[in-house]
């Protein structure tokens, strides 16, 4: 097929099309070479399309990063809802959010870096749309708490916020040494290890003697265990 005979299919392409083509080229150029080291050329090149029509549809760089992170949310948060539909229990919902959790990371190093150190950190990170669907994405993990409350199964006294941080600090805490290339995690065990510490915090428990259980103390028992866990990474 001639140059000429490119050009005249890709002018005949519609604009969502094309921008669907850019940022899938993106997605893969960025997985490939980070962020810093992918030029738009090679994008371009990978979409068909010549470098000065990325333009048209993006701002810049980073704009193309945003956007395709936000396709990659978006995609991971249909998928939850679809699987959690079939999964009942608080323990096997909330196992299931903290596995697959573990399994993007495991799955998509590349793609969790550059959303930590190029999206997360930036100045208008609050702005984005991507900082939006972060939100719902750990909403729905305090959505199965709020149910295990709503079902008296854990206590109703715990900071939710604290239990997100609990969550998905360990889980972070515990995969960066991974993401920065230096070894592996096991993400079965892992998921398990994580829902027992966490629920073990949580979870309501008789009374001894009469008594009600210290949450202070409990909690503080459960952060030391997650701090344990973390330490194994060599952090």
């Amino acid at each position: 097929m001639s140059n000429a005979t490119k050009r005249r299919q890709v002018s005949r392409l519609s604009r969502a099309r094309r921008i669907d083509d850019i940022m899938a080229a993106g997605r893969e150029v960025f997985r490939e070479k980070g962020y810093e080291d992918a030029p738009l050329s090679d994008i371009a090149e990978k979409a068909n399309v010549v470098e000065g029509s990325i333009y048209r549809y993006f701002e810049n760089k980073r704009d193309l990063l945003v956007k395709v992170i936000e396709d990659w949310y978006k995609v991971m948060l249909a998928d939850y809802q679809e699987q959690l539909s079939g999964i009942s229990g608080t323990r096997n919902r909330l196992r299931y959010m903290i596995w697959r959790h573990l399994k993007t990371i495991h799955d998509e190093p590349a793609l969790c870096n550059l959303m930590f150190q190029y999206l997360r950190s930036g100045k208008d990170y609050s702005q984005t749309v991507v900082y939006k669907l972060n939100r719902e994405y750990t909403r729905q993990t305090l959505d199965i708490i709020r149910e295990g409350i709503g079902k008296g199964e854990l206590r109703n006294d715990v900071s939710l916020r604290l239990v997100r941080d609990m969550i998905y600090g360990c889980v972070e805490h515990r995969t960066w040494a991974y993401l920065r290339g230096e070894g592996d995690f096991d993400i079965e065990t892992t998921a398990n290890e994580v829902v027992e510490l966490v629920l073990s915090g949580l979870e309501v428990r008789s009374a001894v003697s009469g008594t009600k259980p210290d949450i202070s103390k409990r909690l503080e028992r459960v952060v030391e265990k997650l701090e344990r866990l973390a330490a194994t990474t060599g952090e």
